[in-house]
């Protein structure tokens, strides 16, 4: 079993994390609102994620204004779909090894 979970990335172990990483692979990019709305979470609590998440450098954060009003974007990066692919891997291993 422990085979099992060595595929497990630890930064994905949090739900909320596991949320926007989830939400970062099936779109080319998402807002900070459209994040905080799917998930049910405070603004605080989305930030301090997606810090995380953007400390180990698996999301791009790109931050503009749309006419006078700042809107901050998200996209998963190449490295950041690699580990969140293997983190799914590793899931379905677990799975499937315990039908």
């Amino acid at each position: 079993m422990k085979d099992l979970i060595e595929g497990l990335h630890p930064v994905f172990e949090n739900r909320i994390r596991l949320g926007i990483m989830s939400l970062l692979m099936v779109s080319e990019d998402v807002d900070f609102s459209a994040i905080k709305e799917q998930l049910e979470v405070t603004d605080g609590n989305l930030s301090s994620h997606i810090a995380m998440l953007e400390k180990n450098r698996f999301v791009n954060v790109r931050k503009a204004f749309v006419g006078r009003v700042p809107r901050t974007t998200y996209t998963a990066t190449r490295e950041g779909r690699r580990a969140f692919e293997g983190h799914l891997d590793a899931l379905e291993k677990i799975i499937k090894k315990n039908k």
